[in-house]
C-alpha cells in the first residue's frame, strides 16, 4: 500500500491539511521522513515531545509496562496512576489528581468541577465563566466555547451558556466583568495559540485577588506551559500566583496521550462518585510513561538548562533579525517562544514555516503573525545552533522572495 499524502485525502476527514512530509523515525531532536531526509525538530509535536523522540527513559517505561498491564477500568486502580499522582501532588500546590487523555478533557473536567463546586457552595445563580480573547482550551464544545477564538467555536449551533471573554492583560476590563455570579476564571499563565503572550505581574496578581474577592475559582490551563516548558515545573511557580485548579497534558506524557486536572482536597470533594469519569483516564500504560517523563523533567538541572537554552534561542534569533529585519520581538518564556513578524511580513508566518520545512527544520506558528518554537526541553545546544542556521536560510528565502 502506498502510504503517501494522497492517501490522506482519500481516507481522512479533511479537518487537517498536513505537509507532504511523512516522518517515519525520530531520535532526540532529529526526525527522518520516508525519503530519508533529516529534519531538526523545533516543534516538539506542539510542545508535547518534552524529551524529544524515543528518549530511553520513555521507551523503557513503555516497554516494561507494556509487558505487564495496559488497561483496567476505573472500577480498580493501578500502581502507575497512584505513583504519578503522588509525584504530581508532592511537586505542586495540589492534593488531588484526576486523570484524562488530553488537555481538552482535563479542561472539561476543570470547568465541570468549577460549576459543581459553585452550585454546591453558593447556589444555582453562580455559573458565569470568564476567559480571555485569543485563549485556547481545547476542542470539546464546552472548552472551545470557553476558548476565546470564535473561528473555532462558531458554526456548531447553540453554545454552552454563561461564558464571557475579555482581553488578556487588561485588568480594568476583567474587573468590570467579574462579579459574585462568576464561578470560575480560566486562563493560560502564558497564552500559547493566541501568540505566545506572557501575563504582566499586575494582571496575573490582580486576577487572583479579584477571584478571591468574588469567591471565583481560578483555573490555570497549563496544557502547553506545564511540565518544564517555561523553566519552572509549572508556569504558576514563576508567577507568585497559585491557582485553585490546574490542568496539564501535552508534555506530561512526553508524546503518550495523557492529561490531568489537579486541585485541592476541599474543591476536589465536589466531584463525588459518579459525577465525572473517563474510560482510559489513568490507564497504567499512559501513567507509566508519564511518570518517567515527569521524573526526568522534574530535576533542577534540566529546568535550569531550559533557561540556558531559551537564551541560546533568543541570541540566535536576534542575530538573524539584525541581518534580515523581520521580527519586532521574541516573546515567551523558557522553550515556549514566539518570533513576532513586523509589518513588512504581516500575516506571513506560514511562509516561514513552509520555507523552514524545505531547509530541514520543523517549526510552528501561533496565529498568522508569530513563528512558534517549542522544541524538546533537552535539545542539545548544537542542535539549536544547527536548527537556527537552517532557520536563517528559510528567513533569507522569504525575505528574498
Amino acid at each position: 500500500m502506498q502510504t503517501n499524502r494522497e492517501l490522506f485525502d482519500q481516507v481522512m476527514v479533511p479537518n487537517y491539511n498536513p505537509s507532504e512530509v511523512i516522518p517515519v523515525k525520530g531520535k532526540g531532536s532529529r526526525v527522518w521522513d520516508q525519503k530519508g531526509d533529516e529534519y531538526i525538530d523545533f516543534a516538539g509535536g506542539i510542545a508535547v515531545n518534552c524529551l524529544g523522540h524515543c528518549h530511553p527513559a520513555l521507551v523503557n517505561a513503555l516497554t516494561e509496562q507494556g509487558q505487564r498491564l495496559w488497561h483496567l477500568s476505573n472500577v480498580m486502580t493501578n500502581e502507575p496512576a497512584l505513583r504519578l499522582a503522588k509525584k504530581i501532588t508532592d511537586a505542586t500546590f495540589a492534593d488531588k489528581v484526576y486523570f484524562a487523555n488530553s488537555g481538552a478533557e482535563a479542561n472539561e473536567a476543570a470547568l465541570k468541577l468549577a460549576r459543581r463546586f459553585a452550585l454546591d457552595k453558593h447556589g444555582e445563580d453562580k455559573t458565569q465563566i470568564i476567559a480571555f480573547n485569543k485563549g485556547f482550551h481545547g476542542r470539546t464544545f464546552f472548552t472551545v466555547t470557553v476558548g476565546g477564538q470564535a473561528a473555532y467555536s462558531d458554526g456548531f449551533g447553540p453554545k454552552p451558556a454563561d461564558v464571557v471573554h475579555c482581553d488578556y492583560n487588561d485588568l480594568a476590563a476583567f474587573e468590570a466583568l467579574i462579579s459574585d455570579k462568576t464561578c470560575a476564571v480560566m486562563m493560560e499563565p502564558l497564552q500559547g495559540e493566541g501568540g505566545i503572550i506572557s501575563p504582566s505581574k499586575e494582571f496575573v496578581e490582580g486576577v487572583r485577588a479579584l477571584c478571591n474577592k468574588h469567591n471565583a475559582l481560578l483555573i490555570f490551563d497549563e496544557v502547553q506551559s506545564g511540565v518544564g516548558r517555561t523553566g519552572e515545573l509549572y508556569a504558576y511557580q514563576g508567577l507568585n500566583v497559585t491557582p485553585d485548579i490546574l490542568t496539564t497534558a501535552k508534555a506530561l506524557g512526553g508524546g503518550f496521550p495523557i492529561g490531568a486536572m489537579i486541585t485541592t482536597t476541599d474543591i476536589a470533594k465536589h466531584l463525588k462518585v459518579g459525577t465525572h469519569g473517563s474510560t482510559y483516564g489513568g490507564n497504567p500504560l499512559a501513567c507509566a510513561v508519564a511518570e518517567a517523563a515527569f521524573d526526568t523533567v522534574n530535576n533542577s538541572e534540566v529546568l535550569a538548562q531550559v533557561k540556558h537554552k531559551e537564551q541560546l534561542f533568543r541570541d540566535g534569533l536576534n542575530i538573524i533579525n539584525e541581518k534580515y529585519n523581520v521580527f519586532t520581538e521574541v516573546r515567551g518564556k523558557g522553550l515556549l517562544l514566539g518570533a513576532v513578524l513586523n509589518d513588512s511580513f504581516k500575516d506571513r508566518a506560514r511562509d516561514f514555516l513552509v520555507a523552514s520545512t524545505k531547509h530541514g527544520l520543523m517549526t510552528l506558528v501561533a496565529g498568522t503573525n508569530v513563528i512558534r518554537f517549542t522544541p524538546s526541553l533537552v535539545i542539545p545546544d548544537e542542535d539549536i545552533t544547527a536548527g537556527l542556521a537552517r532557520f536563517e536560510m528559510a528567513v533569507s528565502d522569504v525575505v528574498n522572495g
